[in-house]
């Protein structure tokens, strides 16, 4: 990742390219192609929990960092189908937290929102990443058939999501060590 000092609107990060398909794919005209989410529900359950390791790994050093998950969802994701690897992308909305939420709402899909994310004055904070976490859980271990997880790791997505900040995991790393110990 390269920082340009020159963009049009100020600071300018430039990827490297990586091989891989995003699993939410803007296009034109405000539409989405999910393609690649649809592909990567019908891998393996194993190839699926491993990049979901991968996400997790990173909202771990996100979350020591003191930063919140803003704008997360399966747009962030480019998955490499041949060489089974979750890459994070498009991480610009992140934010040191916690923080109160000064507008109607936060960018980001309302498929992964958390209540807090869609009300003025509400703190943004740890727990509101493990929402968003537990949203991609559930999203990426679903399939056309349904959940296809365990029961247990059902359990702790429904904990990470509930609409309460206080009855989440407290912390992603509670969240990683709860979803790990299924």
């Amino acid at each position: 990742m390269r920082l340009l000092r020159r963009g049009v609107g100020g600071p300018t990060l430039v990827y490297p390219w990586c091989d891989g398909v995003v699993l939410n794919h803007a296009t034109t005209g405000g539409g989405s192609d999910r393609r690649g989410l649809a592909r990567f529900q019908r891998l393996p359950v194993a190839e699926v929990r491993a990049a979901l390791d991968t996400i997790l790994d990173a909202h771990l050093a996100v979350s020591a960092a003191g930063y919140v998950a803003v704008d997360l969802y399966d747009g962030c994701f480019l998955y490499d189908f041949d060489a089974r690897r979750m890459r994070l992308i498009d991480l610009d909305e992140y934010r040191p937290g916690p923080f109160v939420l000064d507008s109607d709402r936060l960018p980001g899909s309302r498929r992964y929102l958390s209540p807090e994310e869609l009300t003025r004055g509400a703190t943004i904070d740890e727990r509101t990443t493990v929402h968003a976490l537990g949203r991609t859980l559930h999203h990426l271990l679903d399939g056309p058939a349904g959940w296809r997880g365990s029961a247990l790791e059902r359990a702790v997505v429904d904990r990470a999501t509930r609409p309460d900040p206080a009855s989440r995991q407290a912390t992603v790393a509670d969240l990683v060590r709860d979803w790990q110990a299924t």
